[in-house]
């Protein structure tokens, strides 16, 4: 017999300034009355890979295969993962439509894994705009940027100990 799955949000942010330099991610996840915030910090990294990273850190709070509808306010995020650009470039060998190399092959590695055990709905909304769970992603990313012991980021060139 089939366990329904848990129905479980996920509001995610991540940001640079500059970009590349210090970024920082922020996540809220909400199961029923359950929330859970998280946030880390990079010395050096870039934006998308900070959108990427919170999507991960999210995914990977879950315990078990969950339904989950992901929002972000990145369309990059978002577009690689609904109009499946991210498994077309793992299929070509991280490799775009130009043959170029796909950036942060690393980290679409681990989120679409992390896709294959949960059923994911990502969902765009706009930035800045007003949604009470995206505002609190961007200040636990700011914050977290922010902070003294930001960690290095081994996926980019420069951000690696």
């Amino acid at each position: 017999m089939n366990t329904p799955r848990k129905q479980v949000l996920i509001y995610t942010d991540g940001g640079c300034d500059p970009n590349p330099g210090p970024g920082g991610y922020g996540v809220v996840l909400l199961y029923g009355p359950h929330r859970k915030e998280l946030a880390n910090g990079y010395r050096r990294t870039t934006n998308n890979r900070m959108e990427i990273m919170a999507a991960i850190a999210g995914l990977e709070l879950l315990k078990l295969p969950c339904e989950v509808t992901l929002f972000s306010d990145s369309e990059y995020l978002v577009n690689a993962m609904r109009k499946g650009w991210a498994s077309r470039w793992r299929a070509n060998q991280w490799r775009r439509a130009d043959r170029q190399p796909a950036a942060n092959p690393d980290l679409w590695e681990t989120l679409l894994q992390l896709c294959e055990r949960h059923t994911v709905t990502f969902e765009w909304l706009k930035g800045h705009a007003g949604d009470v769970e995206n505002e609190r992603c961007d200040q636990l990313a700011m914050a977290a940027r922010l902070k003294n012991d930001l960690l290095p980021d081994p996926g980019y060139p420069e951000g690696g100990d």
